[in-house]
Order: structure tokens, then sequence, then C-alpha cells
């Protein structure tokens, strides 16, 4: 085989592996580009569904809340009337006996400072 001949394969040879190389290349950065089209989209969608169960949570939440606050919504007046009564009774006998309701709340506080002393001692 002349050289000449040698050389013109050897070029062609050349060219058609610079554009297997290009066409190479050119696939690669469009599966790359694809990929990271498909994981942009994937990332989106999550955040999506994210907030909505972020939302969906939130009103759960709000409306138990609501829910509690209507179910005791009873109980709390009723315990206000409660308190209210007692005061009543409590003020009542005071007026009534103030020297006892004075021993009495002397007595009660000599007992917890005894009781605190003897916790703090130990």
């Amino acid at each position: 085989m002349p050289a000449d001949t040698l050389n013109s394969i050897e070029d062609e040879v050349e060219a058609k592996t610079s554009k297997v190389r290009k066409a190479a290349k050119a696939a690669v950065a469009n599966a790359a580009e694809a990929s990271q089209e498909k994981l942009n989209e994937a990332i989106d969608l999550a955040d999506r569904s994210i907030r909505d169960a972020a939302k969906r949570i939130e009103k759960a939440v709000r409306e138990g809340v609501e829910t509690i606050r209507t179910q005791s919504e009873p109980y709390r007046d009723s315990a206000g009337q409660q308190i209210d009564e007692a005061q009543k009774y409590v003020v009542e006998r005071i007026k009534e006996r103030p020297v006892v309701a004075t021993l009495t709340g002397l007595g009660v506080g000599l007992l917890l400072g005894l009781l605190m002393a003897n916790r703090s001692g130990k």
C-alpha cells in the first residue's frame, strides 16, 4: 500500500473518530440536560406536595382547636360560676366569724411553714 493511501485512510479514520466523539459529547450533554430537567420537575412536584400536606395539616389542627374550644366553653363557664360562688361563700364566712377565720389562716400558714421547713432541712 502506498503511503498516500495509508495517510488518507488515517485521516478518514481520524475524521470519523472526531465526529463520533462530538456526537457522544452531544448525547451526554443532552442526557445531562434532560436529567436535570426531570430532577427539577421532581423537586417542584415534591415541594408542591409538601406545601399541600402542610396546608391540610394546618387546617386539621385549626379545626381541632376550634372544636376543643367549642366543647370546653360550657365547662369554662361552669368553672367560672363555681369559683364566684366559692369566693362569695368564703367572704360570707369570714364576715360572720372574722376571729375564727384569722386564727384558721394563721394555723394553716404555720402548718405550711413547718412542713416546708422540714422538707428543706432534709
